[in-house]
């Protein structure tokens, strides 16, 4: 008798999918993610919902399929979506010749693709620079991923599996060439769920293992005593303070470095970059990669070079390169993906990789999986996640009259019912005062007190289903008022903890960006931080945060 059917390894998009996708077909699933959801590759994208116009003339197959996987998003994710549109701009140095192949290929793909000229763009969106020619127009978008990946999530508990996060895979439990679970350590400290005991070990068996770790399936799979050779690559974004622009915008050229910018909520993330590293978890963050951006975008957006970055952060991209092919240049790797069926491939039953892939094809590889282990398991099931809207997309068109109807008409109603869609009614719905606790991303008490009850005393996790913190201030004047809101029901050192653990997440993203008024600001941040409760953290008084980066000098000299 296993502990559950299908364990999935990764909380990340794709296994959020799968697990979501087999509790839809009455499997019993267990999802473990070493971190919160979207810990790993998820949480730090840019957040475009792909057109396919960027593979369009490279990778025509992966195109086709971000196509097909845009109008299902726009469908069953509506509330984190936003279709702001997309723009391959060209400037005047750039080929003619690849801006007609461009249009050519976005057409073959199926994408709809129109040209504009420099002067119909720069009505779109005033700030581009007098420089485009011209532009196509896509139909790109904008997505939330951890919106999305907690809706999902959400949607399997739902469905009767279950999610455990802060549970790192420690070993592969393989038996007689067959892979029968995993034992997992359940980290201690704050923010932890009440579903497993903090800082036990638990082995959960299984009758099917999915690796859907992403950058780390082949750490897991060397667990398990097979190889699969990720070739990780990391890529450098930068989150500005407003929205420079409210149109995706592209630069019509081979990708590259420092191409796109993408509209994302209140602000605008510009990227990105493309170099292999060894090691998912730990690779430099360099400062010359952040300068790269702003200064190559600034070419496009020019109210950029004067615009101020709210933070940077990496990501790594869970590339595959199959046996055979012999690519050595990242950029030249596929973005499709691939399910490695050890048993075949290896002589290892019950156990299955899923890599490659983009975040905007997740729900297809989700389904790609599912099929394959429902096949296994001689489950007859068909996959439904195409048709069934997540929770919070239920008739998401009725909301948007709902804002007007009910009053909602203020930015702040606007943005919780943006965040919540059809839960909106539900979670606002309260007898006392509910005042806005996070005045960058207009988070109320409500929306705080209803992520505090899915997430426990993980201030990262509340994060993550709100945008408490993400703003502007980066958690300076509101992240004390989410700890505050973990009382009664959790004593106070939990909730020193839990705002300690949230400003040093906000502190990493920071760092990168301190010159002139970014250096004053993350100041600010750090004394309103070490003043609030006496939560002084330097090193030397005992403290956990490294501030000497302060002391570090700033850009160019400054």
């Amino acid at each position: 008798m296993t502990d559950t059917e299908v364990l999935v390894v990764g909380g990340g998009s794709t296994g959020c999918g799968i697990a979501r996708d087999l509790a839809l077909r009455g499997v019993d699933v267990t999802l473990v993610e070493q971190g919160n959801l979207t810990h790993g590759t998820t949480g730090r994208m840019h957040g475009l919902l792909h057109s396919g116009g960027r593979y369009a003339v490279a990778d025509p197959a992966s195109a086709r399929e971000c196509i097909e996987e845009n109008q299902v998003l726009r469908d069953i994710a509506a509330h984190c979506v936003e279709m702001t549109g997309g723009l391959f701009v060209q400037m005047p140095e750039d080929s003619d010749e690849y801006f007609e192949r461009k249009l050519s290929a976005c057409r073959d793909c199926g994408i709809p693709a129109e040209v504009i000229s420099g002067r119909e763009a720069r009505e779109r969106e005033p700030y581009l620079t007098e420089e485009v020619e011209r532009a196509i127009a896509v139909p790109d978008g904008a997505v939330d991923p951890f919106r999305l990946c907690v809706a999902n999530a959400a949607d399997a508990e739902r469905h009767g599996g279950r999610v455990e996060t802060h549970a790192e895979v420690t070993d592969v439990l393989v038996d007689d060439e067959a892979v029968v679970g995993v034992e997992v350590r359940h980290a201690s400290g704050p923010g932890k769920r009440d579903h497993a005991t903090p800082g036990t070990t638990e082995r959960i068996t299984a009758e099917y293992v999915v690796n859907a770790t992403g950058a780390w399936a082949g750490q897991l799979a060397d667990m398990a005593g097979v190889d699969v050779a990720v070739r990780p690559s990391k890529g450098a974004m930068v989150v500005m303070n407003c929205r420079q622009v409210d149109t995706v915008v592209n630069r019509c050229k081979p990708k590259g470095d420092a191409d796109i910018v993408v509209p994302h909520e209140t602000t605008a993330i510009l990227g990105t970059t493309d170099e292999e590293v060894e090691d998912p978890a730990e690779y430099p963050e360099e400062e010359w990669e952040v300068d790269l951006l702003i200064d190559e975008l600034a070419k496009l957006v020019p109210v950029l070079r004067d615009s101020r970055t709210v933070r940077s952060f990496w990501g790594v991209r869970p590339l595959y390169e199959p046996p055979g092919r012999g690519t050595t240049d990242s950029t030249d790797i596929t973005r499709d993906f691939f399910l490695l069926d050890h048993a075949d491939r290896d002589g290892l039953d019950n156990f299955a990789s899923i890599v490659g892939g983009k975040f905007t094809t997740y729900r297809m590889m989700a389904e790609t999986v599912t099929d394959h282990v429902c096949d296994e398991l001689g489950v007859q099931a068909r996959c439904r996640t195409a048709d069934e809207p997540l929770p919070g997309s239920e008739d998401f068109d009725v909301l948007r009259n709902y804002m007007d109807e009910f009053g909602l008409r203020s930015p702040v109603g606007r943005r919780s019912v943006q965040r919540l869609g059809s839960q909106a009614d539900d979670v606002l719905d309260t007898d006392g005062p509910n005042p806005v606790l996070c005045d960058c991303e207009a988070v109320t008490r409500a929306e705080l007190r209803d992520a505090i009850d899915d997430a426990g005393t993980d201030l990262n996790a509340t994060r993550i289903r709100t945008r408490a913190s993400m703003g502007n201030c980066q958690g300076g004047f509101c992240s004390h008022r989410m700890a505050a809101e973990l009382h009664p029901e959790h004593d106070e050192p939990a909730a020193r903890d839990a705002l300690d653990d949230l400003f040093e997440e906000r502190w990493k993203g920071e760092r990168h960006a301190l010159w002139g008024e970014q250096l004053s600001q993350a100041a600010l941040n750090y004394a309103l931080h070490a003043t609030t409760m006496n939560r002084d953290r330097d090193p030397a008084n005992g403290g956990g945060v490294d501030f000497a980066a302060f002391d570090a000098g700033g850009k160019d000299g400054d």
